[in-house]
């Protein structure tokens, strides 16, 4: 039996979702971040010693596995039969590939630097400091990180100018592993109908039934929101 670790609010949301793509039996253990810090519990160091989310536990093959690309590796050639991914040698296993690394190694670093400078523009200090570390703050945004995103949310759109999905004309895993930094790009990285490529993109893998399980046995997922 598969146990996904499942902090809330979290990338275990995609391996969740491909849990229900592949229907597969498994369990939810669930976590809560610190209110406060956002930080995930120490509990989850018991699971894993890095105490991060995603991790999940497979009891048949005697695994515990963390980082949801590697989970979602993990679980569509173990457990996918075929389907899911490219045929290996094709043109579509290249990009496959390429965005199943992409994903967290190139277009997620801008987007959580975003969300770090981003709070502490908001963050209680002393009122002398606030000028300062604020000023910092916008200039870091303004001169790389926002151009950043720009690039990356431009390219992303192209790609779908090619292919209905990343990897081509058949949804896959790289899709899955897309979602999280695509939405938090709605949620907070300026993603907008200026970009309808990426927004029928949301719209698709949102109304996929899986991803609705995904929802309705997870809880909120208030990045959607």
């Amino acid at each position: 039996m598969i146990v996904l670790h499942h902090l809330n609010q979290s990338r275990s949301q995609r391996v969740l979702w491909l849990l229900e793509e592949l229907g597969l039996p498994y369990e939810i253990r669930f976590y809560e971040r610190n209110a406060t810090t956002m930080l995930a519990p120490p509990e989850l160091k018991q699971v894993h010693p890095l105490g991060k989310s995603p991790v999940i536990t497979d009891a048949d093959a005697g695994l515990t596995l963390a980082e949801s690309g590697a989970i979602l590796e993990y679980l569509v050639q173990r457990y996918g039969e075929g389907r899911f991914r490219p045929v290996p040698g094709s043109p579509d296993a290249v990009r496959y590939l390429y965005f199943m690394h992409y994903a967290e190694g190139s277009v997620m670093p801008p987007l959580l630097l975003k969300l770090i400078f981003d709070r502490i523009k908001q963050a209680r200090m002393p009122f002398f400091a606030k000028p300062i570390a604020r000023g910092i703050a916008q200039r870091t945004l303004d001169g790389f990180v926002l151009p950043q995103v720009k690039t990356h949310l431009d390219y992303l759109e192209s790609e779908l100018s090619e292919r209905p999905w990343f990897t081509g004309e058949e949804f896959t895993v790289a899709d899955v592993q897309l979602s999280f930094p695509i939405e938090a790009a709605r949620a907070r990285g300026g993603l907008n109908q200026s970009r309808p490529r990426l927004m029928d993109f949301l719209e698709r893998i949102h109304q996929r039934p899986a991803y609705q399980r995904a929802l309705e046995r997870g809880g909120k997922f208030s990045i959607l929101e």
